[in-house]
């Protein structure tokens, strides 16, 4: 990928945090290790950046935009008639922030080579359509010179 083009990842619904975690404890040690599942979730990531042609993961600032699309539930006609303009309050979904820190390790060594390269992060949860999923938009970010002018 050029560092000027952006990057549009559709990524399956993320799991739970908690699910993404196991403790694990061996004589005088606790560490923590990805589980089953998230290690799935993630071959699940790469190969979608594979086919969006990311050979090598970015070490260059970027900017992600994250929406997030919870599954629609079954009786989710009876809710809009019932209250169409607040039917999807409380449809079930992970919250933002746990989605963006599972998307985060999920995508780190795969999209990009740490998340300290996302400068600017914009995250929103969007009315559920059908499959549960989220859509990822990265971009590069160009460098500002403005802070080094100020020292000078």
């Amino acid at each position: 990928m050029a560092t000027g083009a952006e990057v549009v990842l559709v990524l399956p619904y993320p799991i739970s945090a908690n699910r993404y975690w196991n403790a694990i404890t061996i004589p005088g040690r606790t560490m923590m290790a990805p589980s089953k599942d998230a290690i799935a979730y993630r071959k699940q990531v790469a190969a979608i950046a594979q086919a969006a042609r990311i050979a090598q993961p970015f070490t260059w600032r970027v900017a992600v935009e994250l929406d997030l699309y919870p599954h629609r539930p079954q009786d989710w006609a009876r809710r809009a008639r019932r209250d169409p303009e607040a039917w999807d309050d409380d449809v079930r979904c992970i919250d933002l922030g746990n989605a963006e820190k599972v998307l985060s390790d999920a995508l780190q060594g795969i999209v990009f080579t740490d998340d300290r390269w996302i400068w600017d992060l914009h995250k929103r949860r969007k009315e559920p359509d059908g499959e549960g999923r989220v859509v990822l938009r990265i971009r590069p970010m160009a460098r500002v010179r403005a802070q080094a002018e100020l020292i000078a």
